[in-house]
């Protein structure tokens, strides 16, 4: 899952993130951000992964490929 952390009104990245661990855990989950990355270490789930914004294709990818090292996957 790639999500923002900043959602809007209601849910954050963080509380989505913790809810679809509930459901699936081990779900790779890659957070991404412009202002909250301080926060990254006290609210994300285990073995995730943060982006800062603007980011390039590369980083997004390099990101993925950082989950795929780590064998965590849905399921």
């Amino acid at each position: 899952m790639l999500t923002d952390v900043n959602l809007g009104s209601g849910i954050s990245g963080w509380e989505l993130a913790r809810q679809i661990r509930e459901i699936t855990p081990g779900f790779p989950v890659i957070y991404m951000t412009s202002a909250s990355a301080p926060d990254w270490k006290s609210q994300s789930v285990d073995g995730s992964v943060l982006i800062e914004k603007p980011f390039t294709p590369a980083q997004l990818a390099a990101a993925v490929s950082q989950l795929l090292d780590t064998g965590l996957s849905p399921g």
